[in-house]
């Protein structure tokens, strides 16, 4: 089976090409334009071993990195959807806690098919680099409401705003990899409804 998709989506704001392999090798090209946003992006693919492309030819950065950054979280979204295909024999639910440095987050994850966020970073800098803070929770929140999961963030150490955002990357990452795995002993949907 392969699970691969690619979404592009297309507004006055935004044109954005997503292409996501869910059982590839931590690979990833990342051009939104917002430096720090690729980094985090990476981290995504490289702690999920996911191959990850993204292209955001259009963006209206002259005016900040909002639309940006949540349209790329709402593409990013519908490609998981895409990728998990009838979503037979899934693992479903995921979770890690992921130190870095004096931060520690905890991220836990179901492929429910209901889109929830429920986010708890505390985040003291505003901007680093080219990137806007608050706009994680946006992200994170335009992801799960479009690939259908329920996520929980929970910042339980850390004062580095840096660090704080990375660990929450890296464990949706790591958390996302665990949810998208194929367990051999599931045959059908694991849900008692039969779909996801």
């Amino acid at each position: 089976m392969t699970r691969i998709a690619k979404v592009q989506r297309r507004t006055a704001e935004t044109d954005i090409e997503l292409e996501l392999s869910l059982d590839g090798e931590g690979n990833a090209s990342l051009h939104t334009g917002v430096g720090f946003f690729d980094h985090m992006l990476h981290h995504i693919a490289k702690h999920g071993l996911f191959d990850l492309n993204v292209n955001c030819r259009e963006g209206d950065l002259h005016i900040d990195d909002h639309h940006t950054v949540e349209d790329v979280g709402i593409v990013l979204g519908k490609t998981i959807s895409d990728a998990l295909g009838d979503r037979k024999s899934l693992t479903r639910a995921g979770s890690c806690i992921m130190p870095m440095d004096e931060a520690l987050v905890l991220c836990a994850l179901d492929i429910s098919g209901r889109g929830f966020l429920e986010y708890n970073l505390k985040l003291s800098t505003p901007r680093l680099g080219d990137y806007t803070t608050e706009l994680t929770p946006e992200f994170f929140r335009a992801v799960a409401m479009n690939a259908g999961i329920t996520l929980h963030l929970q910042q339980l150490a850390g004062q580095n705003t840096h660090h704080i955002i990375e660990a929450a990357f890296k464990a949706f990452g790591r958390a996302l990899a665990q949810a998208v795995t194929l367990h051999p002993r599931i045959t059908g949907v694991p849900s008692t409804k039969g779909v996801l």
